[in-house]
């Protein structure tokens, strides 16, 4: 009887260890365009592809959905979820943790900047830089000063000069902006001795007043131009860098020295975004794109092309007896059309 009882309670544990084998728990994060919730569903690209995976492989399981990319990580770590979906790159330090799926997308990290930073803002910072409006300032008076100092040479012996000092101002600066610009008006020449030599003085150093004028303005766009917009990595230095702590963005920022704040998440990070506390995000290209196209298609765009190509893939705890079953699903989803099907519902059509 106590053999029998003893039996009983084995394969008792056995059944029940094989029915909760059945039911897979699967870890993720939300990370649109790859995972996500829309009303009560699981929704986007990775969880179309869990979806497909599943009915391949005749799964059963539950979705444990998570609020940071690190937790979601060690889930699988620590066994306590069988795999892990989302946006997540196969890199080496997780590679020596983790086992990985053959790879389910092709992506990179990319910059995004806020919409309004364009070639045409650009253009109104350089007009409107203070440096610029101190030049044009100084050049002002300087014309200024030059053609009243010759009204008060000139107003009893030209006749162009002869009129009140209320109604000199403007016809002296018109005077002295055609005697740099044009050479003067020959008509109008000085008769007085200090007059004459006042014009000599004038026309020598209208040479040097409009190089350097031309300079600062030249240098003041090229400054504007460096400052105001982003195109490349080299572009970061000296900028309020945004990414999420951990992530492969972080790891690339460390290693090219470029200063950054890090981010729990990326609610948190494209908030900072939104309120004006971050000028370049660098982070997942896909996401980023997804993010300018939809929600902060109003408030943000695309910067520079798509650098550190990397491949994201799903990850299990090492040793998982699921990796080869999974690839081999994979492997028949890409031949049969399934994964083109749901590449193009959510990124159009590959290029």
């Amino acid at each position: 009887m106590k053999r029998l009882f003893a039996a009983f309670a084995v394969g008792l544990t056995l059944w029940v260890q094989c029915a909760a084998a059945q039911t897979l728990t699967v870890t993720t994060v939300t990370r649109p365009p790859f995972s996500m919730v829309e009303g009560e569903d699981e929704s986007g690209f990775s969880m179309d592809l869990l979806v497909a995976l599943s009915e391949a492989l005749g799964w059963d399981y539950r979705v444990d959905r998570v609020g940071q990319f690190s937790e979601m990580l060690g889930a699988v770590t620590d066994g306590r979820a069988d795999l892990a979906i989302a946006n997540i790159s196969i890199t080496a330090a997780r590679e020596s943790v983790l086992d990985f799926s053959q790879p389910i997308f092709e992506a990179g990290l990319q910059m995004m900047v806020p919409a309004d930073e364009s070639s045409g803002s650009s253009l109104w910072r350089t007009i409107l830089s203070r440096d610029l409006l101190l030049a044009i300032g100084a050049a002002f008076l300087l014309l200024l000063g030059g053609g009243m100092l010759m009204w008060a040479f000139e107003r009893r012996a030209q006749p162009y000069f002869d009129r009140p000092v209320h109604e000199a101002w403007f016809p002296s600066f018109w005077w002295a902006l055609n005697l740099v610009v044009n050479g003067g008006f020959e008509e109008r020449v000085p008769r007085t001795l200090l007059g004459r030599f006042l014009g000599v003085i004038l026309v020598i150093s209208s040479l040097f007043i409009v190089s350097v004028f031309v300079a600062k303005i030249t240098s003041v766009m090229t400054v504007e131009a460096i400052s105001g917009s982003v195109n490349s990595v080299n572009d970061l230095y000296g900028r309020r860098v945004a990414t999420i702590q951990g992530s492969t963005a972080a790891g690339f920022l460390d290693r090219r020295e470029v200063g950054y704040d890090a981010f729990d998440g990326l609610d948190p990070m494209l908030r900072a975004f939104e309120d004006g506390r971050a000028d370049v995000v660098v982070f997942d290209a896909p996401i980023l794109s997804h993010y300018a196209n939809h929600a902060g298609r109003d408030v943000a765009r695309l910067a520079g092309p798509i650098f550190l190509r990397e491949n994201y893939g799903i990850a299990f705890p090492t040793g998982s007896r699921l990796v080869e079953d999974v690839n081999q699903a994979l492997l028949a989803l890409r031949e049969d059309g399934t994964y083109d099907r749901i590449y193009r519902k959510w990124f159009g059509v590959r290029r």
